[in-house]
């Protein structure tokens, strides 16, 4: 984690392997849930014209999206019959009862905020997952959410977050030894009890 930082400016020339690609979405497939639930979907997009089109709806994210190698986006799945669906096909009878029992009656509202977390603890996957590897990551939630689901195509899940990784450009002013990290002291964030 001293390694990893939020990258601000990508090396467009320097390619991921396709590798690295693959292992990724399996991080993300194995990534945690709450009663294993994986109210997601992650669209990996590596294609420069699809890039461009979300650039265009990624607000002061653009030149990110334009240059990093690759895009995730993180979409949680808004259509609450299709979670209900997707949680009886896949999930064992103990964790859907969890579901009928303590959850289904919540407010629609607080039943996608529910989804959201589960969405931002595969964020924390990846974005562990890239500092292992050593590929320089950004999560935004700087983009315009309506807008990537047109394009996307998402129909039962709306996007929430997007993440480019690739490799950092020298120039980046925000890479640790140029701009040291700044956090709160350990003693003031950990209790030790």
């Amino acid at each position: 984690m001293q390694w990893r930082y939020t990258a601000k400016k990508y090396n467009s020339a320097e390619k991921l392997d396709s590798v690295y690609i693959e292992e990724l979405k399996e991080v993300l497939r194995l990534a945690p849930s709450s009663i294993n639930s994986q109210p997601w979907r992650f669209s990996f997009v590596s294609d420069a014209e699809l890039k461009k089109t979300l650039a265009e709806a990624s607000l002061f994210n653009a030149p990110k999206v334009l240059d990093c190698h690759t895009i995730v986006v993180f979409s949680r799945i808004d259509s609450i019959e299709a979670f209900e669906k997707q949680i009886t096909t896949h999930l064992p009878e103990g964790a859907v009862a969890y579901y009928n029992q303590f959850l289904k009656q919540l407010p629609e509202s607080e039943l996608k905020a529910w989804f959201d977390k589960q969405v931002y603890l595969a964020l924390g996957v990846l974005l562990s997952a890239c500092a292992e590897m050593r590929i320089d990551a950004t999560p935004m939630e700087g983009i315009e959410a309506a807008k990537y689901n047109t394009i996307l195509g998402n129909e039962e899940h709306h996007a929430l977050v997007a993440v480019a990784i690739g490799y950092r450009h020298e120039e980046d002013a925000n890479q640790p030894n140029k701009n040291p990290k700044r956090r709160i002291p350990l003693d003031e964030v950990v209790q030790s009890i």
